[in-house]
């Protein structure tokens, strides 16, 4: 064998051990909700507790109105929770907005909160923490500015967590809104419930271990205190957040029945920007956590602190690796003996994906149609060698602002009527 032989080997190795892994959390994942049908989710203790919701909101006037709606609606009791909007440094007419919905509902406790380009405009962690220090409740809700969601999930989520002293948090499930918008938006939807939600629901299933995401969640205000709020230098703040609860000795807990439904990037610009957020945010939370590894005491969160290692580092670099022999190949420049074994684990990868892909989506009431095996079969072809760009390109930004020392930018989602 050459050592293009060895090195296409390598790739084909890595690239199937991290498919498999997929597979194995997406059976554990429809494991986990087979089970989740059956179980009765607990109901609210007697002594309801007052709940803070928090929603971070820079430049939202398109959204915000429906969102604060949504939340007001809750069928929590109405005197149990207040919520506090952080205007943050925005320049739109979201200040006004607000205020409108506060004259509109004076009986209720909604709070808006108006920060200036001086303590705003820093990001989403910032935001969190300027809303927490006027926050009175002991379970702490987050939503996003562009969600709207069901009546019920508040009430859910709270009932989960005051059931089990040893939750930190608990977390619900978020849906794409806009899905029929674009084929860009069709692709997320899926991508959510099967690369997100399903591998959530795997990982509860197998390790009992899930990550927040940046919506839809309540974590119990001690946390927050003893933590000392939010990284403002974490752009993927509910990731690092969660390690975080991880290493007090408290789980987090995923309810699928708590729903809330988000816009999701309509343009290829707009969800390039946030993905490339999405890793760089990742990428730091993972070097920062990564000296856990060696730490028997963090035992609980070396397969996340894996996972995500093998998916930005050792699947893209193999990914990146494969493609380029496989060019130099077809150009004539290179040439290697396991090319044919390699098409043809390639071919059995795609059917691999597409089905698991599938079936995933079947737990989802109304998803399981000829429309999107259709659209699983073309997001495989452009979908997912996108993401390969995306990773690619927000690691070089990562090193970049690591070199020369730069603040990492927070980019704020574009948000559609």
């Amino acid at each position: 064998m050459t050592p293009l032989d060895y090195l296409m080997l390598f790739a084909i190795i890595a690239i199937w051990l991290i498919l498999l892994v997929n597979l194995i959390l997406m059976i554990a994942g429809y494991w986990y909700y087979l089970d989740e049908n059956k179980r009765v989710p607990p109901t609210l203790p007697k002594e309801v507790p007052f709940v803070t919701i928090m929603v971070p909101a820079h430049d939202e006037g398109i959204v915000i109105v429906k969102t604060v709606q949504a939340l007001l609606n809750f069928d929590y009791p109405h005197d149990r929770y207040e919520i506090i909007v952080i205007n943050d440094n925005s320049t739109d007419n979201s200040g006004e907005l607000l205020a409108q919905l506060q004259q509109q509902h004076p009986g209720r406790q909604l709070h808006v909160i108006n920060t200036d380009k001086t303590n705003g405009g820093k990001g989403k962690s910032n935001a969190l923490n300027i809303g927490f220090k006027q926050a009175q409740g002991s379970v702490i809700a987050i939503y996003d500015a562009d969600n709207t969601p069901e009546k019920q999930a508040l009430r859910i989520l709270v009932a989960e967590l005051m059931a089990d002293d040893h939750l930190g948090a608990v977390i619900g499930k978020f849906r794409t809104r806009n899905k029929n918008a674009t084929w860009l938006t069709r692709f997320i939807n899926i991508e959510t419930l099967s690369f997100q939600w399903m591998a959530q629901a795997g990982r509860s299933k197998l390790f009992k271990l899930c990550t927040i995401p940046g919506t839809n969640y309540v974590i119990r205000r001690s946390l927050i205190e003893e933590m000392g709020g939010w990284d403002v230098k974490a752009l993927a703040e509910d990731t690092e957040i969660s390690f975080r609860v991880y290493m007090m000795g408290l789980r987090i807990r995923f309810q699928p029945l708590a729903v809330t439904w988000e816009q999701e990037p309509q343009t290829l610009g707009v969800w390039f920007h946030q993905r490339t957020r999405w890793v760089k945010g990742n990428i730091y939370v993972i070097i920062k956590n990564a000296k856990l590894l060696f730490n028997p005491k963090a035992r609980r969160i070396h397969f996340d602190l894996l996972y995500f290692l093998s998916i930005y580092f050792l699947l893209m670099t193999s990914l990146v690796l494969s493609d380029t022999v496989f060019i130099l190949s077809v150009a004539g420049y290179a040439h290697t003996t396991l090319q044919g074994f390699s098409n043809t684990l390639w071919l059995l990868a795609i059917v691999l994906f597409v089905v698991s892909t599938f079936i995933s989506i079947t737990t989802e009431k109304g998803e399981m149609t000829v429309q999107n095996l259709l659209i699983i079969v073309l997001m495989y072809i452009t979908y997912s060698q996108m993401w390969l760009a995306v990773a690619f390109w927000g690691m070089l930004q990562y090193v970049r602002e690591q070199i020369f020392h730069k603040q990492a930018k927070w980019y704020k989602t574009q948000r559609f009527q």
